[in-house]
């Protein structure tokens, strides 16, 4: 969890980080073990599918919820499939986002397998495809060829410093449009586009953040997050997904119990209300957008948005801005309709799906997301 976030939710503790003594001291001062290693592990495969496997599991997902199995039984190739525990029916009734995710992870895996000299081919839902919901059925059948990949070394090398950066970003430090215009160049395969005009950043931002407080204020789909927390690095390292929220301060209050998901849903308590002004400081400050945009939106479509998502990432790592997605408005469920057809109207006027919508801007160096280690996605089906 962010270092804004932190010090906002550090107000809830109180004088827990002082009372913490002794063993409680030395305990408040540990990260998690293991739940970081996979990124120090990543690239020291020598089989090249594990190796390009072991970067893909890096790739942005919604909710960290790192919802892909491989299979990688028959020789030179790689089955992905869904992994169906790991889905958002609240927030992504339609699986919508999550597919992005696997499409983030299938061009993450493309890139670093070119950066070995292998080619990926990709046989997109070869068993067919439902567009209300995933299921078991094959995402896509990856086959390498090598010698015929060609390799992005301005986008590959970013791959260990990329982040969703979720803190306030600096309102002194404007984006120009130039640089803009450079992050979007990469997307090959959907429509782009963003502004960082101030009219259009402050009507955006009012936008994403009406669309949070909506996210935020209704039961089911605020709850889902709150399942996901991790609070403390014990809870991080035994299940590295999910929201993570770990350092000293929520070790201090993972230990005196002043932080837990039960009070995080009390509408009446300290967690939520400081919690809400946290996660707002983060849409108002937003100093530009990006958006996605496909004419039709097929299974195909949303891993094409996952593909460019990744490369708009690592093409804003190069240049030194943060993103940070903000999904809320493109949600399908009831309570968002009128903001989905809200930033529709205005970010799709010809037609066609809001596939992602991101701020951007500058903003502080973070620590990298938990992540589980790529051999326990490995499964036959």
């Amino acid at each position: 969890m962010s270092l804004s976030r932190r010090k906002t939710l550090a107000l809830l503790g109180g004088g827990s980080i002082l009372a913490a003594t002794g063993a409680g001291a030395y305990a408040v001062t540990r990260m998690p073990r293991t739940a970081l290693e996979p990124w120090a592990q990543a690239g020291s495969y020598a089989e090249p599918r594990m190796r390009a496997l072991s970067y893909a599991i890096l790739a942005p997902n919604p909710h960290n919820r790192q919802p892909w199995q491989v299979d990688l039984r028959k020789d030179g190739e790689v089955t992905l499939r869904v992994d169906t525990d790991r889905l958002l029916p609240h927030t992504d009734p339609f699986s919508r986002q999550i597919t992005i995710g696997l499409g983030c992870f299938l061009e993450l895996m493309t890139l670093a397998a070119a950066e070995q000299g292998y080619g990926v081919d990709l046989d997109l839902f070869p068993d067919g495809e439902d567009p209300t919901t995933l299921d078991t059925r094959r995402v896509a059948v990856a086959r390498f060829t090598e010698g015929t990949g060609i390799a992005a070394p301005d986008l590959f090398g970013q791959v260990m410093q990329r982040r969703s950066l979720k803190e306030p970003f600096d309102t002194e430090q404007t984006v120009d449009q130039a640089t803009l215009d450079e992050v979007l160049g990469v997307a090959t395969l959907s429509q782009v586009a963003g502004s960082v005009v101030p009219r259009d950043i402050a009507e955006l931002r009012a936008l994403s953040h009406e669309a949070l407080r909506i996210e935020i204020e209704t039961p089911h789909t605020y709850k889902e997050s709150v399942d996901l927390f991790r609070i403390g690095r014990r809870e991080v390292d035994a299940s590295p997904d999910g929201i993570d929220f770990t350092g000293p301060m929520f070790e201090a209050m993972a230990l005196t119990g002043t932080f837990t998901r039960e009070g995080a849903l009390d509408r009446s308590s300290m967690a939520y209300t400081e919690g809400l002004k946290a996660v707002f400081a983060n849409t108002d400050t937003a100093m530009g957008h990006l958006w996605q945009v496909t004419p039709t939106n097929t299974r195909a479509d949303q891993i094409a948005a996952g593909r460019d998502w990744l490369r708009l990432n690592l093409a804003a790592t190069k240049v030194g801005l943060g993103m940070q997605p903000l999904s809320q408005a493109l949600q399908e469920y009831p309570e968002m309709s009128a903001l989905y057809t809200e930033v529709h109207d205005r970010l799709a006027p010809e037609g066609g799906t809001v596939q992602m919508f991101a701020r951007i801007g500058y903003g502080p160096d973070i620590a990298q997301s938990p992540r589980w280690d790529v051999e326990s996605k490995i499964v036959h089906a």
